[in-house]
């Protein structure tokens, strides 16, 4: 129980440290990233009107607003609180960070929503990140205008069209593996498979697909659980104090 409780301890200071600096690294990145924008609006002589920027804005935010809550809605049962700051400061999540933790949680047999599964989706991402790096400095900054081109364009195309939906369904079918919960991806091919035809059908449908799929996997597969399991972690023991974030 002693080791038990240091634990708690130890996962308590890295939940404030995480959520301190998280948030002072995401506010510092949103001040870099909307400096250059501030300074061609107030400095740079463009005549660029206030009514304008927010007329652009509320055109965004009609296509692209239900993406802002449903991907942290989505993404955090999976990375957990830290991982959440780290993915958000990273960007490309759903096809490189997402992908490595989930195979990483699998790989040491974690399941997503503990603390361990936590931490192990916070070493996959920077392992992902630093891979990241050290590919685009070589084969981008170093080697880009060769590879270019050397490579036919028609399998430039090939790639292009095909490399997403390949990393896709790996991780999709890895996820359906660890998880061993058949009833839940059943339940998600299904709502999936409605979703894309009810997008086909009436085209606008198409800009809340994906969160009218997640929150109906999510409730479907709430109400139509196992209710004769427990849910109680597999990497828990009797002696861990409960899961979560600790304050």
């Amino acid at each position: 129980m002693i080791q038990a409780t240091e634990m708690h301890q130890a996962l308590g200071a890295f939940d404030k440290t995480t959520s301190r600096w998280g948030r002072i690294t995401m506010i510092i990145g949103l001040i870099f990233s909307l400096s250059a924008p501030a300074y061609l609006v107030f400095f740079a002589g463009l005549d660029i009107e206030i009514a304008g920027i927010f007329a652009a804005f509320g055109a965004l935010a009609a296509v692209f607003g239900v993406i802002w809550i449903v991907e942290p809605l989505t993404y955090f049962p999976i990375l957990g609180a830290s991982s959440m700051y780290q993915a958000f400061m990273i960007g490309n999540i759903s096809n490189k960070l997402l992908p490595a933790a989930m195979i990483a949680q699998a790989t040491i047999g974690v399941k997503p929503g503990t603390r361990k599964g936590e931490l192990s989706s916070v070493a996959a991402i920077c392992g992902a990140a630093t891979v990241h790096l050290i590919s685009l400095f070589i084969f981008v900054g170093l080697l880009g205008t060769w590879l270019v081109s050397v490579i036919p364009a028609d399998i430039i195309q090939t790639v292009q069209l095909y490399i997403l939906p390949t990393v896709m369904g790996a991780v999709v079918v890895q996820a359906i593996v660890s998880q061993k919960a058949p009833r839940a991806a059943i339940i998600a091919l299904a709502v999936s498979i409605i979703v894309v035809l009810i997008a086909k059908l009436y085209t606008p449908f198409g800009l809340f697909s994906t969160a009218v799929a997640v929150i109906a996997t999510a409730t479907l597969a709430w109400f139509l659980r196992d209710k004769k399991t427990l849910g109680t972690p597999e990497d828990t023991t009797n002696e861990e104090l409960p899961e979560g974030p600790v304050y």
